[in-house]
């Protein structure tokens, strides 16, 4: 753990990952509460999905777009100004009072997802430059894994739970008021400037797709990130029902999320020692055939028992494929285009993601969840010898 904390010497990274934290955490305090909201004021299971798919569009239409944005401009500013973004957009949710203004939700979450789309590159772009491409970006990785583990593990329960308490504006606020610290956490970095770049969005997204194209390590797991994630969405979409029908009611899926939240605090270290020491090929492999080996026992198991230590080891390797993977690109893209590339695997997340959450489901009404879950985890140990052929970076960047 010593050496996953060497990236918190670095000032400006200590503020980065502070203001990550606080609005992350802001997010999943909502991630129940609002569709909860949604459902209560109209009754529609159709028009909670629909604000759960709003979110989805900003990163679909507009990821690689961002992208150029965020390599063409002061990426400490483009983050500052998406938190404020973000605040603005959560708070139109305080003006939704009764079915009449249901729009006004849509309409807010389009816009915060907007925000997101232009903060997450922009935030991974700017990691490398300030704590450089050696063991100290391992571990940076490590801890933002870290403390998304904490806000899935603490964040919507505690949501549901004080949306009980304290009622859904209440968390509203609190949201806007994590985005406006994480906008302050901001403005304390130190300036970077960039010179603005004055070219066609369209040429510079061009040359970002085309660095894909030619760097075999950033294009190989551009592909594995999706098919994973596209099997991920799909064992997610099924989890709930699969929970309630076979290990006990909504309680134990709580438990069963609970262990997920669990292995990705555990998986945070551990990624961040192997990502240093092992071939990146091998490493994401392993972690792509351990998840799948777990989801497999999970949709196997019949009680919570079996259920929880096969939900901490999906956690636990989950948490390693996304740290390696996002420490690969980050070392292996210069930083001129990184936000772009970055952009592009944020889009790529999103469209599996989509795609997995409508696919897994489909396929359980035709089959069985059982055979469903199977299937994903069949696709996932594609990805995973797809993944054992990736070019090793650690050699070269690990100093």
């Amino acid at each position: 753990m010593g050496r996953v904390l060497t990236a918190l010497r670095v000032g400006d990274f200590r503020l980065l990952w502070a203001a990550r934290t606080v609005s992350v955490f802001g997010t999943w305090l909502l991630v129940v509460a609002v569709p909860a909201h949604v459902f209560r004021l109209t009754g529609s299971l159709m028009a909670t999905g629909v604000a759960l798919a709003a979110e989805f569009l900003p990163p679909v239409l507009l990821g690689p777009v961002a992208g150029v944005l965020v390599d063409r401009w002061d990426r400490r500013r483009v983050m500052l100004a998406a938190d404020v973004l973000r605040a603005a957009a959560v708070a139109l949710l305080l003006l939704a009072r009764d079915p009449g203004d249901l729009w006004l939700v849509y309409v807010a979450l389009v816009i915060e997802s907007t925000g997101t789309v232009v903060f997450r590159p922009a935030a991974q772009a700017h990691t490398p430059v300030v704590v450089g491409t050696g063991t100290a970006l391992s571990g940076a990785n490590a801890l933002n894994s870290l403390s998304d583990g904490v806000a899935r593990l603490v964040g919507a329960p505690l949501g549901g739970a004080l949306m009980i308490l304290v009622g859904f504006h209440a968390l509203v606020l609190a949201d806007v008021v994590s985005y406006l610290v994480s906008a302050g956490l901001i403005a304390l970095m130190s300036k970077r400037p960039r010179g603005n770049k004055t070219g066609g969005v369209g040429r510079e997204l061009a040359e970002g797709l085309a660095f894909l194209r030619s760097e075999r390590t950033a294009s190989s797991l551009l592909v594995v990130s999706t098919v994973f994630l596209t099997a991920n969405a799909s064992l997610s979409a099924l989890l709930v029902p699969f929970g309630i029908t076979t290990l006990g009611g909504s309680a134990a899926v709580g438990l069963v999320l609970s262990g997920l939240g669990v292995g990705f605090l555990l998986g945070a270290p551990l990624s961040r020692s192997l990502v240093d020491r092992l071939p990146t090929g091998p490493l994401l492999a392993g972690a792509l055939v351990a998840t799948s080996a777990g989801s497999v026992l999970l949709f196997s198991s019949g009680e919570l028992t079996y259920a929880l230590p096969t939900a901490v080891l999906i956690g636990l390797s989950g948490s390693a494929v996304l740290t390696v993977t996002q420490t690969a690109v980050q070392r292996v893209t210069p930083t001129e285009v990184l936000g772009r590339v970055s952009a592009v695997l944020f889009t790529g997340e999103a469209v599996a993601t989509f795609v997995g959450a409508l696919t897994g489901p489909a396929l359980a009404e035709i089959t069985s969840p059982r055979t469903a879950a199977h299937v994903a985890c069949a696709v996932t140990l594609i990805a995973a010898v797809y993944a054992r052929s990736t070019p090793s970076v650690h050699q070269s960047f690990a100093r």
